[in-house]
């Protein structure tokens, strides 16, 4: 899915994102949904705010492969690579700054690699759910 890199755009990969895992028989109000979507938040966050290009949309791409949920943002910033790297005591109380954070608190794994075909970077997260219900 292209959604502009805009915060309506992350707003709308959010929402989509719940829909598509309600289809996928993880509920609404379910644990597995809230999380994805979370990380979809941050991850979209990320993509507007330190990957955008004017012009330029992010791609947002979940698979669902068992248990397992990958969410794949892919913006056109090469120059902005994520880093994993916690807050500074001086910035903890900063208004941003902690996302990825977020989202290693939230999956079981994530990571990131350069776009093989253009300019930018794809992150990537799985979360494994243990049920559907």
């Amino acid at each position: 899915m292209r959604f502009s890199s805009t915060p309506r755009g992350a707003r709308l990969a959010r929402r989509l994102t719940a829909h598509r895992l309600n289809a996928w028989d993880l509920p609404y109000d379910s644990t597995a949904n809230d999380t994805v979507v979370a990380i979809v938040a941050e991850l979209g966050a990320n993509a507007v705010q330190h990957g955008r290009v004017v012009g330029r949309d992010f791609h947002l791409l979940l698979r669902l492969a068992g248990n397992t949920v990958r969410v794949e943002v892919t913006d056109t910033r090469a120059e902005r690579a994520p880093s994993s790297q916690t807050a500074a005591p001086d910035e903890a109380l900063a208004e941003s700054g902690r996302g990825l954070t977020i989202v290693d608190c939230l999956a079981d794994t994530w990571g990131w690699y350069p776009r093989s075909h253009g300019p930018g970077k794809t992150v990537w997260a799985q979360y494994v759910h243990t049920a559907r219900a």
